[in-house]
């Protein structure tokens, strides 16, 4: 297994280490529901250096970024970043993805870690106008700071004003006394929060600057079980889960992120218009359980009849709400909110209901 460069930090503080995604990483400190509560209210900091980093840049570098993704990068605009994803050529997805730009011919694309070498693979099988690119996943470490507090409380580390920094924005500051760390706004959990990208030389300095920053703010580690009940809750997708290479953005419910904007050429751009303008047979939804019950990926959704009508691709209890909550593909012809539905588990008809994301408002 990989490891990142705070590896021997996270064994120290008692993580719970697991594989995922080819690395070895903390799936847990305290445990799950402490970690979750802590983020929602306070704030707590991810390991996320498993995570891929290519750089794009170069005056071809726009135009292989626009080819490559289905959102306007055209939008864009320096210190702007976009969530995307890069269609397959099929109809299905290859992976989601940020794109940040830095100016007009220099991007960076950040993508998940079980798809790095997949997705560098499409990048460089893809970019015909050679445009300069990088994968610099190996190189590279990433902390997600997230919660309602963490800018104020990474405020110490930077001189530089970060606490009224727009969602979806990025600078290049000094942090912790390290030049040119890369800081932004995006976060995966819906609290708020930013995440640092910089050296793994400087990974473990950084590390113990932001615990001890955050110490008189609560902050804890959390690890990747918290971060993924967490962007459940707000209804976030997940590869392999929520999406993959046999999904559309369209199905997703990413339509939002699908632009077809004048001169927006991107792979698959006909066959996506064609699914928004004709419609779709199924539909990403976001469903509760009206039983005690914990849905999980591939369990059936079914109708009275017991008739299957879809398939859930990521379910769990929900820390916040305290019942069972998930999504699923469904046929569609039930999927308008408050649609009853059935969850099987364990040979039982358990009853829940189509709703409307995000599960948890702050």
């Amino acid at each position: 297994m990989k490891q990142t460069a705070l590896n021997r930090l996270h064994h120290e503080m008692g993580g719970k280490m697991v594989e995922f995604a080819g690395f070895e990483m903390p799936v847990q400190f305290e445990g799950i529901n402490v970690e979750h509560e802590t983020v929602r209210k306070g704030v707590g900091v991810f390991d996320v250096s498993h995570m891929g980093e290519f750089w794009a840049e170069g005056p071809e570098a726009f135009e292989l970024v626009q080819r490559l993704t289905s959102n306007d990068v055209g939008a864009l605009y320096n210190g702007k970043i976009q969530y995307s994803c890069f269609p397959n050529g099929e109809g299905g997805i290859v992976d989601d993805l940020l794109v940040y730009r830095f100016h007009a011919e220099k991007y960076l694309l950040v993508v998940n870690a079980a798809n790095i070498d997949k997705d560098w693979n499409w990048v460089v099988q893809n970019n015909s106008r050679t445009a300069s690119i990088r994968n610099a996943s190996d190189s590279t470490s990433q902390l997600a700071i997230q919660g309602p507090i963490a800018l104020e409380a990474m405020q110490s580390l930077t001189s530089t004003p970060i606490t009224d920094m727009e969602y979806y924005t990025f600078k290049v500051l000094e942090f912790a006394g390290v030049k040119d760390v890369l800081l932004s706004t995006t976060g995966y959990t819906g609290s708020g929060g930013c995440e640092i990208y910089f050296d793994n030389a400087d990974a473990e300095k950084i590390y113990t600057a932001v615990l001890k920053a955050g110490e008189a703010y609560g902050i804890k580690p959390i690890g990747l079980a918290a971060r993924d009940t967490l962007r459940l809750e707000m209804g976030f997708c997940l590869y392999g889960n929520d999406i993959n290479d046999s999904t559309s953005p369209i199905e997703a419910g990413l339509g939002w992120i699908t632009k077809f904007t004048e001169g927006n050429d991107f792979i698959d751009r006909p066959l996506l218009e064609k699914q928004k303008a004709e419609g779709i047979s199924r539909q990403l939804r976001a469903f509760e359980m009206i039983d005690k019950g914990i849905p999980r990926q591939h369990y059936e959704v079914v109708n009275e009849n017991e008739e299957v009508i879809g398939e859930v691709t990521s379910g769990t209890m929900s820390p916040m709400l305290k019942k069972g909550i998930g999504m699923a593909y469904i046929n569609k012809p039930y999927t308008k909110l408050g649609t009853p539905i059935f969850i099987r588990i364990r040979d039982k008809k358990l009853p829940a209901q189509i709703v409307k994301l995000p599960f948890y408002k702050a």
